[in-house]
């Protein structure tokens, strides 16, 4: 009896053909699509400073936040994510975007409300997005343009993507998000530098095109304020990139004070602000992997990291694996400032419960020393 012999359909065989050419096809899209904003690009000043120059021996206030896009709402947690409960349970985050476009509006509308009541002179925010799909479409940077009037704006952009369709459930989409400085007093000039980043394949289309923001506020005195906006790496295995991060924005700063002007350093470092706090908050989580820290002794001569005074009862961001719960999610202080020897300043973290983002507000008193 002759053998038989298997044969593919040919239907079968051209699908697959076209499955393999549509991921090739998309993988080329982008390859071809990323590229990296090139170091010390000019940034635009926007909008009308509604207060004079900066003056020593005057006390003033700067807030930082970063505002998660506008997704992170108590409900939500992010596919990227994840971690281990302490009886030994995976976690991993569930969404690629903001749940809803009602809900971006819901929490930007939250978070500007949090600024206005913070009266501060200068606000530093990250992850402010402009039209992308991850935030349905709505504008973020505008919002808060129209909202906190009054200003000169600063906006860096640090994450610009192709469309990502992962995850295939609730893909990320197109993005286009910076970090967005805004000051009260006038702001001279700025400028773009970019950190080191994980330039393998394909960690580089998931992760920001990381850098920090320099703006130049003169002081009646004729010195100038450095003011640094910066958003380190968070997905970085070993903590490898935020290690030469860390070094390119410690030298920046040593030539900055070297100059004898004042500098302030605000943002979300990615990292503990003091090992001493690494366990200072209750959780049902285990320490997550990408925690490391950054200690008085991490930063160069000449800076330092302003403490919050209530440092060890209110975190300012939360884990993200899982949906937030007071005590269940691991929580940290990884924003804040850092502040050159000739500013004298003191900071508090603000605790409204991560309603509105995954990160709350630092709010910076400083003054300028004469």
């Amino acid at each position: 009896m002759p053998k038989k012999t298997f044969c593919i359909p040919r239907i079968i065989i051209t699908v697959l053909l076209l499955c393999i050419a549509l991921v090739l096809g998309y993988v080329l899209y982008v390859t071809i699509q990323y590229h990296r904003i090139a170091d010390n690009t000019v940034l635009a000043i926007e909008g009308e400073s509604s207060k004079p120059l900066l003056e020593a021996g005057k006390r003033y206030t700067a807030a930082t936040y970063n505002i998660g896009f506008g997704a992170y709402d108590p409900d939500f947690s992010f596919f990227m994510d994840t971690g281990t409960m302490q009886n030994g349970t995976p976690v991993k985050g569930t969404y690629g975007k903001a749940i809803s476009k009602e809900n971006v509006l819901q929490n930007m509308n939250g978070i500007i409300a949090t600024v206005k009541k913070l009266s501060a002179d200068i606000v530093l925010f990250q992850e402010v997005d402009k039209k992308s799909n991850r935030a349905h479409g709505v504008n973020e940077k505008m919002m808060l343009q129209d909202n906190l009037p009054g200003r000169n704006t600063v906006y860096a952009s640090n994450f610009h993507t192709a469309y990502l369709a992962y995850p295939l459930s609730d893909p990320h989409g197109k993005t286009e998000a910076g970090l967005l400085t805004m000051s009260a007093h006038p702001v001279a000039q700025a400028v773009r530098r970019s950190y080191p980043v994980d330039n393998s394949f394909p960690n580089r289309f998931f992760d920001l095109d990381r850098c920090f923001s320099v703006s130049i506020l003169p002081v009646t005195n004729g010195k100038h304020l450095i003011l640094i906006n910066s958003h380190m790496s968070a997905y970085d295995k070993g903590g490898i990139v935020r290690k030469k991060q860390l070094e390119m924005l410690n030298a920046f700063m040593k030539d900055a004070c070297a100059s004898g002007d004042y500098v302030i350093v605000g943002g979300d470092f990615n990292h503990s602000l003091g090992g001493d706090i690494l366990h200072a908050f209750p959780t049902k989580q285990l320490l997550p992997e990408w925690v490391h820290v950054i200690d008085d002794g991490d930063i160069t001569e000449g800076m330092r990291i302003v403490k919050a005074e209530n440092r060890t009862t209110v975190p300012t961001c939360r884990s993200t694996d899982i949906p937030y719960k007071k005590g269940v999610n691991y929580t940290a202080v990884l924003d804040g400032f850092l502040v050159s020897d000739n500013v004298s300043a003191t900071a508090t973290d603000i605790d409204n419960e991560f309603a509105y983002s995954d990160h709350q507000p630092v709010v910076l008193t400083f003054t300028l020393e004469p």
